[in-house]
């Protein structure tokens, strides 16, 4: 798997290779976290090492004995350890076998086993990893490709370019050389997101298709946790009502209304979809905790292709959601709502104010610094898609 670029979260596994702690890789299907797991393997030379998948029964059945000894001896043995070296142990979708957490956390606490494991959805990894491994696992996200990672991909930077880094340093290296270099980049990881294999195809019809295919592999094997169909049917439509509302305040009451059901629901739908990392709900800015708890959200998708599956939405949301998701990699995200008669698209950290417009103005920086001075936020941008002239524009291909 050489050839194979890897995705910068490998930097991050390897450096707590060597820890006692299990390693943990979870995010949506189709983001590449069983290429990154087997990249480690490949890494990890000739230690003592294992392979599994769970979606071949065969593989599970190695941990379906009751004394956990015995699973540790299987192991060993088709290792073929020696004394004193320590098995490292890859798992490919552990939430297909929930049991093996227990197995997990009795091979680290007694045999030192090694464990690197992947799982798609975080809604049930929660609940999966809470109790079992409390204290023996590091948990990792692997979103799909950021815009930095996306240009990587594509050979257009080189890996150590693809580093997120500090948000000073983007916002330095914003000028109209940079954002003409990129642009048509840009537009094209707008529209099909960051799903690695949508990246690498070249052929725009077959970019939709698999971004259709991962769609719907979302609701065939994601959605096994909920039983009843209609619930599975009132997801569904929750999500096309979801798109057309990107950069709205999400109005629970509406929805259930419109979906012919109960707010209580609706909220468990959220949640739902937040943690199998499908969407992103975004706080509104408080100074309180207590505030930001109580007062309303808005939902975007984690993958802008994902969003263009969904349709119904204009471009000025498509260009919003993505920004939001390049965002996020910086670091905490929220918005401001002044009494909904005003309000700031993005606040970093509660430290940098964003306005996202596809053609920003000099009335836009005016607005949004004013409206900064309101919540005390010190430094102020307007992200515009089209590029604009002035130390309080930013260009998104720098981000």
């Amino acid at each position: 798997m050489e050839n194979i670029k890897k995705r910068i979260l490998f930097n991050d596994l390897v450096k707590y290779f060597g820890n006692k702690e299990a390693l943990v890789i979870t995010g949506m299907r189709q983001v590449g976290k069983t290429t990154l797991m087997r990249q480690v393997f490949d890494w990890a030379g000739d230690c003592p090492k294992l392979w599994f998948d769970f979606e071949n029964p065969l593989d599970v059945k190695f941990f379906e004995d009751i004394d956990y000894n015995n699973v540790y001896k299987n192991l060993e043995k088709t290792a073929k350890k020696s004394a004193r070296s320590r098995l490292t142990v890859f798992i490919d979708e552990i939430q297909i076998y929930p049991e093996t957490t227990k197995i997990i956390k009795y091979l680290i606490d007694h045999y030192r086993v090694k464990f690197i494991v992947t799982g798609s959805s975080n809604y049930y990894l929660k609940n999966l990893f809470s109790e079992s491994l409390s204290g023996r696992k590091f948990l990792f996200e692997l979103p799909t490709l950021s815009f930095r990672e996306y240009l990587y991909f594509k050979g257009k930077i080189e890996e150590k370019e693809a580093l997120t880094g500090e948000i000073s340093k983007a916002l330095c290296n914003s000028d109209i050389f940079n954002h003409k270099k990129f642009e048509a980049d840009y537009d094209d990881f707008v529209h099909y997101g960051g799903f690695p294999a949508a990246v690498l195809e070249t052929d725009f019809d077959v970019k939709k298709q698999i971004l259709k295919n991962i769609f719907s592999s979302f609701f065939e094997k994601d959605l096994k946790i909920l039983s009843d169909y209609k619930d599975i049917q009132e997801l569904r439509d929750l999500l096309l009502l979801l798109a057309p509302r990107i950069g709205s305040l999400i109005d629970v009451t509406r929805l259930a209304s419109e979906l012919g059901t109960n707010r209580p629901k609706i909220y468990r739908y959220l949640e739902f979809l937040q943690g199998a990392f499908v969407i992103k709900l975004l706080p509104r800015h408080a100074k309180t905790i207590d505030k930001a708890v109580a007062g309303g959200r808005k939902a975007y998708f984690s993958d802008t292709g994902l969003l263009q599956v969904m349709g119904g939405v204009n471009d000025a949301q498509l260009f919003e959601n993505a920004v939001i998701n390049q965002l996020f990699g910086y670091g905490k995200v929220s918005f401001y709502n002044k009494r909904n008669t005003a309000e700031i698209d993005a606040i970093l950290d509660k430290k940098i104010a964003f306005e996202i417009k596809l053609t920003g103005t000099p009335q836009d920086v005016l607005r949004l610094q004013k409206l900064a001075a309101d919540v005390k936020i010190p430094a102020q941008y307007v992200i515009s898609k089209k590029f604009a002239e002035g130390k309080n524009f930013i260009s998104p291909v720098v981000l």
